[in-house]
């Protein structure tokens, strides 16, 4: 087995070349590094040998509490006494005040160590930024402290029986009592609904306070704690799930739970979605830690395994044969394209200059990356041959992990369709608007005729998508050219500075076969758009 190694090189070749994060004023590429540095360690020491352990022992429910595996309390408590909780933190709690870029980093390295474990604490920052935004003084000072040290976890409650992305049908209500509410329902698919890790839970649910759809929505916060003894919060049961099984999926019950109101009546899914967007860059993070996983487990191998000859007779390694050299570029093109394409929409949240540009791209890169992931698992997989097949190189858990990725935090077929209804037309339109312009920017600045080229399909089929009759017919075939337009202005990039990565020859290869593969798909994918709507 190939033990988990951070591709901190990859990271920051990225960050500095591809996505230049210099031009952010307050970027401070030294304090990432070393961040990084001290993350990265503690994540290979530490956290990445309870993976597969972690993974065949599971969670287990013992007397209604959920009970994580072997060595996962110890290193938790290492995790918070270390300070990492508070990366993100606001400086007034004693927070670090790490930007999104920076703390994206420690995401990446977090999920390729345990995706298990990441997504156990993944929703802290955004739990902390959402009551930053959008609660009172007293909601953050009685909150972010314990969220910031570790001794609170926070879970995001949305999805019920009958409510899964149609978040009109949410039943679960809240009624107010005295000062406070309490909430009646269940909520089902909640990540690290109940753990022993951390001494609370701070949930984040979505409940009903009138019948008016989704306006009647709103947030509320709800303690797995209250006075002292536990809140009217009953965990059924852990889901029996593909992957993560170290990472218990709850079913949750409140029966009266007592929560208060962060945010106004009716708005909670405008305050939801500040939790949403941050926990879908982080799923696109854990699909560029899978694909980046699978590339180091899949090359390692190849170079170790003899397999046939070479014209003069000598051994040849696995990695000389053409079609598994193409297998590992198309993995590692996976990791360093969905790399690229999250970095950026990082840089703009740290510029802070374009929300809708980040509107737009935050479904185009999670679909992207999470897709990505699968295909890369699964072509390591194919590189190892029977051995990837077997439990023992960990490949078959990698896919196993990767596949909930482009399931959660909104299916990617809903996000396709979102991006070709709801941000082409009307006043949603000022997010496509903030692509174009983007990619308008890039060609700009670019010598390149077939970047040139790819906007200009880009936009001829924004245009096609934006006048027909039913673009949800187009929605998947839109979104495969948005991502190829995207991908093509950071391999235009890669190519151009492949000379200062220290595996020129790696960049160069694959960054240059994916420019040729785009622009042969582009036109393609614009054709079957076009006899779609001509159907």
């Amino acid at each position: 087995m190939k033990p988990f190694s951070a591709p901190l090189k990859d990271i920051f070749f990225s960050l500095e070349h591809i996505v230049q994060m210099h031009q952010v004023p307050h970027w401070d590429s030294t304090t990432a590094n070393e961040i990084a540095e001290h993350f990265a360690a503690f994540a290979q020491s530490e956290i990445a040998p309870l993976d597969e352990p972690g993974d065949r022992q599971g969670c287990s429910l013992v007397n209604g509490r959920v009970v994580m595996p072997d060595g996962f309390q110890s290193v938790y408590q290492q995790y918070i006494d270390q300070g990492w909780p508070a990366l993100s933190a606001p400086e007034k709690f004693d927070g670090q005040a790490q930007g999104p870029a920076t703390c994206a980093i420690s995401t990446e390295i977090f999920a390729g160590a345990c995706h298990s474990l990441q997504m156990v604490v993944g929703l802290v920052p955004a739990a902390m930024r959402t009551l930053m935004r959008f609660g009172t003084q007293d909601q953050q000072n009685r909150y972010i402290p314990p969220l910031s040290d570790g001794t609170c976890i926070a879970t995001m409650c949305l999805s019920e029986p009958s409510a899964g992305s149609d978040l009109s049908r949410i039943r679960c209500k809240a009624e107010p009592h005295a000062e406070q509410w309490k909430i009646h329902g269940e909520k089902i698919y909640i990540s690290a609904g109940d753990q022993n890790l951390s001494e609370d839970t701070l949930h984040l649910v979505l409940a009903r306070t009138s019948d008016e759809g989704v306006h009647g929505l709103s947030l509320f916060l709800c303690s797995d704690k209250f006075n002292g003894t536990r809140n009217a919060i009953t965990v059924n049961r852990i889901e029996n799930k593909m992957g993560l099984h170290a990472s218990p999926t709850c079913q949750l019950e409140f029966t009266g739970a007592v929560a208060e109101l962060i945010g106004r009546p009716g708005e909670g899914l405008r305050a939801m979605f500040t939790m949403m967007n941050h926990a879908r860059l982080d799923v696109a993070l854990q699909g560029v830690a899978h694909a980046a996983r699978s590339r180091d487990i899949a090359h390692t191998y190849a170079c170790q395994r003899e397999q046939g000859r070479l014209p003069d007779g000598s051994p040849a390694m696995l990695i000389e044969h053409a079609d598994v050299l193409r297998m590992i570029d198309e993995i590692d093109a996976s990791a360093l394209g969905g790399r690229a394409i999250a970095q950026l929409a990082l840089k703009e949240l740290e510029l802070g200059r374009n929300p809708d540009l980040i509107e737009f791209l935050t479904p185009v890169i999670k679909v992207h990356c999470t897709e990505a992931a699968s295909q890369a698992a699964t072509l390591a997989m194919q590189v190892l041959g029977g051995y990837g097949y077997l439990s023992e190189y960990r490949l078959e858990q990698t896919y196993r992990d990767a596949r909930i990725c482009a399931i959660y935090e909104g299916a990617n077929g809903v996000h396709e369709r979102a991006l070709s209804e709801r941000m082409l037309r009307g006043k949603n339109a000022k997010a496509a608007d903030a692509f174009d312009s983007f990619l308008s920017d890039q060609v700009s600045a670019s010598e390149s005729s077939s970047l040139h080229n790819s906007v200009r399909l880009w936009k001829e089929a924004r245009q096609i998508v934006s006048t027909a009759s039913k673009p949800s017919v187009l929605a998947h075939d839109f979104m495969l050219i948005t991502i190829d337009s995207l991908l093509h202005v950071v391999w235009e990039q890669f190519a151009k500075v492949a000379h200062l990565h220290d595996e020129t020859a790696r960049i160069s290869r694959v960054s240059t076969t994916q420019i040729n593969r785009i622009n042969a798909y582009l036109p393609a994918t614009l054709s079957v758009m076009k006899t779609k709507v001509s159907a």
